[in-house]
C-alpha cells in the first residue's frame, strides 16, 4: 500500500512493449523484496503481438509484426494502439495466495471501469476475460506468478483496431469474437478516458487484502497461470 492506504499505480504512457516487459519484471522484483507497493502499470504499446506459455510455435499470427514469446498464462494476442493495458505487480501472499481469486478480481477491475459506459459487460464461466452479453471479448486477462508476486495483467479495447485480431485467432478465439468500447457505444472512444476510472476501480478491488482463503485448490507461484482463454 502507499502511504495513503491505497494500492499504487503509474502510467506509462505509449511505450514499446520490450521496454515495459523489461521494467515490469524488475518490478515484481522489487516487489518481491518489499520495495514498492501493490502497483497497477498503465500504458499503450505500439502494434505488437505477446505468445504465451500455451501458445503454438505454429499458429498462423499477424503479418508484419513484432512478435514476443513471454511468461504469461495463454496464446497469442494483440496489442497496439487504443487499448488499455494494465500490469499488475501484487503480492499474492497477504491474499491469500489464491490465483484464481486474484485474477477474477482483476477482471472486477475492468468491470468496474466499464460500469459509466452502459455495455452489458460481464463474466462467461469457464472463459477468462471480460465479455459482452457472453460473446463478444472487450477485454483480456493473462498473468504469470512468481515466488507468489503476480505481473503482467489485463488488457482493455477502447479503440483497438479490431481488424488486427481477424487475421489470427487470438487466445484461441475467432478473431471476429473481439470487440471495444468504440465498437460497443457506437461513438468515438478516447482511451485516456478510462485511465481514471480503471485507478478508480483498482483502488476499490485492490485496497485491502480480501479473506484468506481455505487452503484448496491453489496453484503453485512458480508456474504462469490463467489465461484469458
Amino acid at each position: 500500500m502507499s502511504p495513503d492506504g491505497r494500492p499504487a499505480h503509474r502510467d506509462w504512457g505509449f511505450r514499446e512493449y520490450a521496454s515495459a516487459l523489461a521494467e515490469m519484471r524488475e518490478l515484481r522484483a522489487a516487489r518481491r523484496r518489499g520495495e514498492i507497493p501493490d502497483t497497477l502499470l498503465l500504458v499503450e504499446h505500439p502494434p505488437v503481438v505477446t505468445v504465451g506459455v500455451q501458445g503454438s510455435a505454429g499458429e498462423t499470427l499477424p503479418p508484419g509484426l513484432p512478435v514476443v514469446a513471454v511468461e504469461r498464462g495463454g496464446r497469442s494476442t494483440y496489442h497496439g494502439p487504443g487499448q488499455l493495458v494494465g500490469y499488475a505487480i501484487v503480492d499474492l501472499a497477504p491474499r491469500g495466495r489464491d490465483v484464481r481469486r486474484f485474477v477474477g478480481d482483476l477482471e472486477e477491475v475492468v468491470l468496474g471501469s466499464l460500469a459509466g459506459t452502459g455495455i452489458p459487460a460481464g463474466r462467461v464461466p469457464g472463459r477468462r476475460g471480460v465479455w459482452v452479453h457472453g460473446e463478444r471479448k472487450i477485454a483480456s486477462v493473462g498473468v504469470a506468478v512468481e515466488e507468489w508476486v503476480s505481473f503482467h495483467g489485463f488488457a482493455l479495447n477502447v479503440s483497438t483496431d479490431l481488424g488486427v485480431f481477424r487475421s489470427f485467432r487470438p487466445c484461441g478465439f475467432p478473431g471476429e469474437v473481439m470487440t471495444s468500447v468504440e465498437r460497443e457505444t457506437g461513438r468515438p472512444a478516447d482511451l485516456r478516458d478510462f485511465q481514471a476510472p480503471v485507478v478508480r476501480a483498482w483502488e476499490a478491488v485492490f485496497g485491502a487484502p480480501p479473506p484468506v482463503p481455505p487452503p484448496t485448490d491453489r496453484l503453485s507461484a512458480a508456474t504462469p497461470v490463467l489465461p484469458a482463454p
